[in-house]
């Protein structure tokens, strides 16, 4: 298989289909993450499937994914999407991290015969978008490290001046912002100032590609600490546009829709007063445990 087409699959969520029936009327979608960036994808794929039920699985006993070699990454998401599609059998599940898509999503292919819809880095759109042909492309240091990531800047922003910024600690920032521990702005801003670039030419970064869905979570703080106005780009609405190709338009009327979804966690040691308010204005007000601990080596 080609670099190419594999870029394609990763968010095919079908091998063999252009579009995945939904085995009910009101399909059950999962969105997982290692923490909390999913809630961004969340977000757009229910506005785009308002009539349909949902499941929001965070993998908090292993977060963050940077911390684990490949190897021992394919082998705790397999267990723990194992587990979920046994209690929740989902019509369809988006991996909402770009370090599982990238790194699992072929063994979750493998594994189960549920569809399964990823997340990249949105290189393409940043360069259909920039004018000065300047793009930073924001990631964990994980995603920046990985060839595949480079991959796609050469292949789809080949005639841009491409800055990877591998920000360590955002991920964590945004987890804290959720739990009412907000980080300081000049911390903030400096995570992201590598992000903005001038070159000798005079031009200078106009687009920078949240590639962790962490991110957009921390989105109207880096648009008021930006040095100067650029186009965030967030890979969320292409997920929920890929959703709708799978699963179909809406079927059922949105007040026939569940108003609320399950939240499941596994670990659950971050899960405070505060951080339950902030899940519960994103609609999720169910929230459960189901206890995976992992041993890190």
């Amino acid at each position: 298989m080609s670099g190419d087409v594999m870029r394609i699959d990763l968010m095919a969520g079908a091998t063999l289909s252009a579009a995945y029936p939904a085995q009910s009327p009101q399909p059950l979608i999962l969105v997982f993450d290692s923490g909390l960036g999913g809630l961004t994808v969340l977000e757009k794929v229910r506005r785009a499937r308002p009539d349909a039920r949902y499941v929001y699985a965070a993998d908090d006993a292993a977060f963050p994914y940077g911390g684990l070699t490949e190897p021992a990454l394919v082998a705790r998401v397999l267990a723990v999407m194992e587990r979920l599609l046994a209690l929740h059998a989902p019509d369809l599940v988006v991996i909402a991290c770009n370090t599982a898509s990238t790194v699992v999503l072929p063994s979750l292919r493998q594994r189960f015969i549920t569809p399964f819809v990823g997340v990249v880095p949105p290189i393409k759109p940043a360069a259909a978008a920039t004018r000065s042909r300047v793009v930073t492309l924001l990631a964990t240091p994980g995603t920046i490290a990985r060839s595949y990531t480079r991959d796609l800047v050469a292949t789809y922003a080949g005639d841009c001046d491409v800055t990877l910024v591998g920000a360590p600690n955002l991920a964590r920032f945004a987890e804290a912002e959720m739990a009412g521990e907000p980080i300081d702005d000049a911390v903030l801003a400096a995570e992201i100032a590598p992000c903005f670039v001038t070159l000798a030419d005079g031009r200078r970064t106009d687009v920078v590609c949240l590639s962790c869905t962490h991110y957009p979570l921390l989105l109207p703080r880096f648009e008021r600490l930006a040095p100067w106005p650029v186009t965030w780009i967030d890979p969320a609405p292409a997920i929920a546009r890929r959703v709708v190709q799978l699963l179909g338009p809406v079927v059922m009327a949105p007040q026939d829709a569940a108003p609320t979804v399950l939240g499941t966690f596994t670990g659950g040691a971050g899960l405070n007063p505060a951080l339950e308010r902030s899940l519960a204005k994103r609609g999720l007000e169910t929230l459960t445990v189901e206890p995976m601990p992992l041993v890190r080596q």
